[in-house]
């Protein structure tokens, strides 16, 4: 039997917002008082053998309409780690909500990873409710859809394989199709859960983000993140400020951290 490679995985700060209220960020906000900042991250995976991208974030354009602070673009934020974006060879959509679908444009190698569910979700009959609307950019959609007929996207029915030791599955909950990424390193199973749990205050309470499409599925999500992962720590969040002070920085940069180490908080 082979052994699995051990991959380094970073999470990567490229944008935040401080004025957020905490009872915006749970379903059941009783008990959830004041500001509780969120920060948006992509992920990457590398080994020696290869570079894979988590998510792909969203440009200025986006930023301005949804009044997010963007500190990098997503591809400035990745040279910060030495990844140059147009050389990516796969990168995984883990939904395709405007905070996670931009820039498919900066990475013109890559193959676009994203769960069946995900697309029909994004290019079917609940986008007709302005609801499911408004949580995309349909311009995002759209150039994914344009990567589709260029031969660079590959579909994934539940759990799949995008490298050895580098897996998806589909949970659902927050969208019809979100997919987490399971990752193995030096300190075990890692769980990048994206929007599966936006806070770790969302896992341990039990108690989702409010933006829903399934509160049964987003649930369930919690029990599949903890059976996925080696541990609590080992299951990283989508929008937590704490990732960056709970793990170390990569060589002193504090908008990235290495989640494939153990915590240092």
């Amino acid at each position: 039997m082979s052994t699995l490679p051990a991959y380094e995985v970073l999470a990567v700060r490229f944008a935040s917002s401080t004025a957020r209220p905490a009872d915006r960020n749970f379903i059941l906000p009783e008990g959830h008082d004041g500001p509780m900042p969120m920060d948006f991250y992509i992920w990457a995976i590398r080994s020696a053998e290869r570079t894979i991208v988590v998510d792909t974030g969203f440009g200025s354009g986006a930023a301005e309409r949804r009044k997010r602070k963007l500190m990098h673009t997503p591809a400035e934020a990745l040279a910060r780690a030495g990844i140059v974006a147009a050389d990516v060879a796969d990168v995984i959509i883990t939904h395709l909500h405007w905070d996670h679908a931009g820039n498919v444009d900066a990475f013109p190698k890559a193959t676009f990873h994203i769960q069946d569910a995900e697309m029909n979700a994004a290019t079917g009959r609940c986008i007709c409710h302005k609801y499911f609307r408004r949580q995309n950019e349909v311009d995002d959609v759209v150039a994914l859809v344009r990567n589709l007929y260029a031969g660079r996207v590959k579909f994934h029915d539940g759990e799949g394989e995008v490298a050895p030791g580098v897996t998806v599955h589909l949970i659902g909950g927050h969208t019809g199709g979100l997919q987490v990424v399971r990752v193995h390193t030096a300190r075990g199973w890692v769980v990048l859960a994206s929007d599966a749990a936006h806070y770790w205050a969302n896992i341990r309470e039990r108690n989702p983000f409010p933006v829903l499409a399934d509160v049964a599925r987003a649930l369930d999500g919690f029990d599949t993140l903890e059976r996925l992962a080696d541990g609590p720590d080992h299951i990283i969040p989508g929008h937590d400020p704490g990732v960056l002070t709970r793990f170390p920085p990569l060589r002193g940069n504090l908008d990235i951290v290495r989640v494939d180490l153990s915590p240092t908080a």
